[in-house]
């Protein structure tokens, strides 16, 4: 059974940071796709951060220089962490996992979903 397990949100004042984690387990996720995706109140999902198989990266313009995306193969666990956070931050960030080696916010396509954390930037 493959499960995507996101931790670390949480409340924190504006210009704070958080790290959020998401380890996966029943498939080796982190030697594929993985991406951060979030849903603010009253907002559609969108992609925030994704990292392909050889480690290369893409961000969402509203995060590029605030957030980093990264991973830990040998834990097959993916991280965000997230600085300069902004009251705009505010959501239910998910983690997803594709079934490919190299992926864009573009061309992202999920096949696993993790359940969210969430997390509250207040000003």
């Amino acid at each position: 059974q493959v499960q995507l397990v996101e931790s670390g949100g949480g409340s924190v004042q504006a210009g704070g940071s958080l790290r959020l984690s998401c380890a996966a387990s029943g498939y080796t996720y982190t030697a594929k796709c993985m991406g951060w995706f979030r849903q603010g109140p009253g907002k559609e999902r969108e992609g925030v951060a994704t990292i392909s198989r050889d480690g290369s990266t893409n961000y969402a313009d509203s995060v590029k220089g605030r957030f980093t995306i990264s991973k830990d193969n040998a834990k097959n666990t993916l991280y965000l962490q997230m600085n300069s956070l902004r009251p705009e931050d505010t959501a239910m960030y998910y983690c997803a996992g594709a079934r490919y080696d190299y992926c864009t916010m573009l061309n992202f396509i999920p096949y696993d979903w993790g359940q969210g954390t969430r997390v509250t930037v207040s000003s």
